[in-house]
């Protein structure tokens, strides 16, 4: 069982973010509807929500919204899931070997810290300003912290532990994938959310630069129009989403890891 004011302490941080967002809010709808702003520059939330409904009604461009939300989201996942099952294994093996660590450490680290669009204009070159070059710039946005994050996990499991299920008379395949990817696993799922962040940043950035469908396109062909408050309503929905998709990473963390933090 929860403790109970473990409990209390869930509602009261709820409830001081449920505040902090109703202030901001009332804030927004007195500064707007007062015209202490232009409205250029801050629409009120009257404005945003009936341009919400007109995207809804009529979409963008010749396009509906959700074609928008899922061509975003379909470049988004894809690259999440081939950057995931590539990262993942690769991670586990430059672990558990240092040569192989050694082969692929430098190339990760060299392209790491780089911006993802300094080198955007070389993907779009080589592949085309279609979704291969978007999906091959995700999938580098969100290889590296998955690496790291199992590289680091792999390292980091008790060798008493694998010493323990050798001696047992486990093999080698059945310790790494009963002993070190269970152990790993926190801290895998720790690197996806990571990932995902990058990810979707960069998302929006490639969309930004080119492209002809997805949210961050949208964004800013409505901003060359002055259309604040179909941009408004862009930035809301690219919010709404990332933070969606995390609260469903942190509650299967939750559930499939609930005994983390609780070992006293």
């Amino acid at each position: 069982m929860v403790p109970k004011f473990v409990c209390k302490k869930q509602i009261l941080t709820r409830g001081i973010s449920m505040i902090s967002i109703t202030l901001i809010l009332i804030i927004w709808t007195v500064s707007t509807n007062l015209k202490w702003l232009d409205p250029v520059f801050l629409p009120t939330p009257q404005s945003v929500w009936r341009a919400f409904l007109e995207l809804i009604r009529d979409g963008y461009k010749g396009t509906s919204l959700s074609t928008h939300i899922l061509n975003s989201l379909y470049r988004l996942f894809l690259a999440l899931i081939l950057a995931f099952f590539t990262a993942v294994p690769l991670g586990m093996f430059c672990g558990i070997s240092r040569y192989i660590l050694a082969i692929f450490d430098p190339i990760i680290e060299f392209y790491r810290p780089l911006p993802p669009l300094a080198y955007y204009a070389l993907l779009v070159l080589w592949l085309g300003i279609d979704d291969k070059s978007k999906v091959a710039l995700l999938f580098l946005s969100a290889f590296a912290p998955l690496f790291i994050s199992t590289v680091s996990s792999v390292q980091r499991v008790p060798q008493d532990r694998i010493n323990g299920a050798l001696s047992l008379g486990a093999s080698k395949p059945k310790v790494l994938l009963y002993i070190i990817l269970p152990s790993c696993l926190p801290d895998i799922i720790t690197g996806l959310r990571t990932a995902i962040g990058v990810t979707y940043a960069t998302l929006v950035a490639a969309e930004m630069v080119a492209a002809t469908s997805g949210i961050g396109w949208m964004v800013l062909d409505a901003s060359k129009y002055l259309r604040s408050d179909i941009v408004f309503v862009g930035i809301i929905l690219m919010g709404g989403i990332a933070i969606l998709i995390d609260s469903i990473i942190r509650l299967y963390q939750h559930v499939r890891f609930s005994w983390i933090g609780r070992q006293d």
